[in-house]
């Protein structure tokens, strides 16, 4: 336990003067008010040409409430912190296995286990931090851009605010519990990587490799944590409430997927740590 602690202040320490750590930190946030700029721009210069022609849509009437743009700004950040979790997990043991600075926490009697659970504890701290800045910027920054409400077309209610919310509880539940996973996939390649550059070249290669080919993959898919996690080629439930929230009726519910979403993820993240735990035993530092 004293080498377990010993190894997660000299990562906080660390952590705390880094800028890959404040990049994972900031880095979500700052993307999802950038999409919601962009999208603002453009809804208001669409709005003023519909304007002059006298056009509307039904889809212009949907997108209205501001739970929408709040789940696009959220899903935006989370696939970003996906990635950057996953380089900095590939980068964290390997590069300082390159400096040979892991040698002193080993003398200071912090064994090769503890080290790598000190770099789990402080990637997860990271990525709650993120997410927590995340969260709350996108809810008020939408809310100021946009209004809160439940979805309305012609004086109907398509759908209320408190079922919006309950979707978006749901959603982010599923979409937060694949990064667990994504960062141990990325401790177990930095630890099985000869470089930090193979490392994180090889973790970010993996990580979209399995994004592209997992819709290749059918059924076997649902067994793939990454299948679950907001990404570029995006399959996660939180995609199907963005479109939920809008008041489309037209999305299909899998609760088998739902559930294998809550199953598959922490089990897949604990035997990636196990994995790393016996590679770094005798891997050499």
């Amino acid at each position: 336990m004293n080498g377990l602690y010993t190894a997660i202040r000299a990562e906080l320490f660390v952590a705390l003067r880094s800028f890959s750590s404040k990049l994972v930190v900031i880095a979500p946030a700052t993307i999802a008010l950038l999409q919601y700029l962009l999208t603002k721009l453009s809804e208001t210069g669409q709005a003023a040409r519909d304007n002059l022609l006298g056009n509307s849509s039904f889809d212009a009437a949907l997108a209205d409430s501001a739970y929408g743009y709040f789940v696009d700004g959220v899903k935006t950040g989370l696939t970003i912190l996906g990635l950057l979790l996953v380089a900095q997990a590939a980068y964290s043991f390997s590069y300082e296995r390159d400096l040979g600075t892991l040698r002193h926490l080993f003398i200071r009697r912090a064994s090769r286990p503890s080290v790598v659970l000190a770099k789990l504890v402080n990637l997860h701290v990271q990525a709650l931090l993120s997410i927590c800045l995340l969260l709350s910027l996108c809810w008020f920054v939408a809310g100021i851009l946009w209004e809160y409400g439940p979805v309305v077309e012609d004086g109907f209610e398509l759908i209320s605010a408190a079922e919006i919310r309950t979707e978006i509880g749901a959603g982010l539940t599923l979409a937060l519990l694949p990064l667990p996973a994504a960062i141990a996939f990325g401790l177990l390649v930095s630890v099985s990587a000869q470089s930090a550059t193979q490392a994180v070249t090889t973790a970010l290669g993996l990580t979209l490799a399995m994004d592209i080919l997992k819709a290749m993959l059918g059924d076997f898919s649902s067994y793939l944590y990454a299948s679950f996690q907001p990404s570029l080629l995006d399959q996660s439930y939180l995609q199907d409430v963005s479109r939920l929230v809008r008041g489309y009726s037209d999305v299909l519910i899998d609760e088998r997927v739902q559930t294998l979403n809550l199953w598959v993820p922490i089990p897949t993240m604990l035997l990636l740590l196990a994995m790393t735990l016996i590679i770094v035993r005798w891997k050499k530092v």
